[in-house]
């Protein structure tokens, strides 16, 4: 959308510590906490925009869900993650999983928005391939036979749970089409 450009938490700014129990609600801490850090500098706001994300897996009841960064505890690494969740899913037939993105947006007025995306796949029984973070290396989108790991960089932009959230905000803000 023209005219729209994205920066990041400005220097100084902290995030809160993501105490809900929803992808939506962690999004909506962090939303209001940037918000407030400007109105309190500057007496107003540009648009914020958050998020929450993570993984959920059928077999393990949707977990690790809204704890997906620190699942394997609060220091665990992506390997360690992935490590514990494949392990968790040993000998489960039902390896049905999505990454959900759910963006929280406050317009300049106080407005909020808010936008989920799912990315729909199964977990692999391994991990494979080079690029991407996170469960990357174990998720396997629904139409493909590469885990995230494996697609170029360009593809998963296009295709992953943050883009269908993204572009959920674009389409409700009239400047594009889901």
């Amino acid at each position: 959308m023209e005219g729209i450009s994205v920066e990041p938490l400005p220097a100084g700014f902290e995030l809160p510590e993501e105490t809900g129990t929803t992808f939506y609600e962690n999004a909506h801490l962090k939303a209001m906490a940037v918000r407030d850090q400007y109105l309190a500098q500057s007496g107003s706001a540009p648009w914020i925009m958050a998020d929450d994300s993570g993984i959920e897996v059928d077999a393990l009841g949707g977990a690790p869900g809204i704890y997906s960064s620190r699942y394997a505890g609060e220091d665990a690494t992506d390997r360690d993650n992935v490590a514990k969740l494949l392990a968790e899913l040993a000998g489960k037939t039902d390896r049905a999983a999505r990454f959900v993105c759910e963006l929280v947006c406050f317009s300049p007025e106080g407005a909020e928005l808010s936008f989920a995306g799912k990315f729909e796949g199964t977990i692999a029984e391994e991990p494979h391939g080079e690029f991407g973070f996170g469960y990357d290396p174990v998720f396997i989108p629904e139409g493909y036979t590469l885990t995230v790991s494996q697609i170029p960089a360009d593809e998963k932009n296009r295709i992953s749970h943050r883009a269908r959230a993204a572009r959920g905000l674009l389409v409700r803000l009239g400047g594009g089409e889901a």
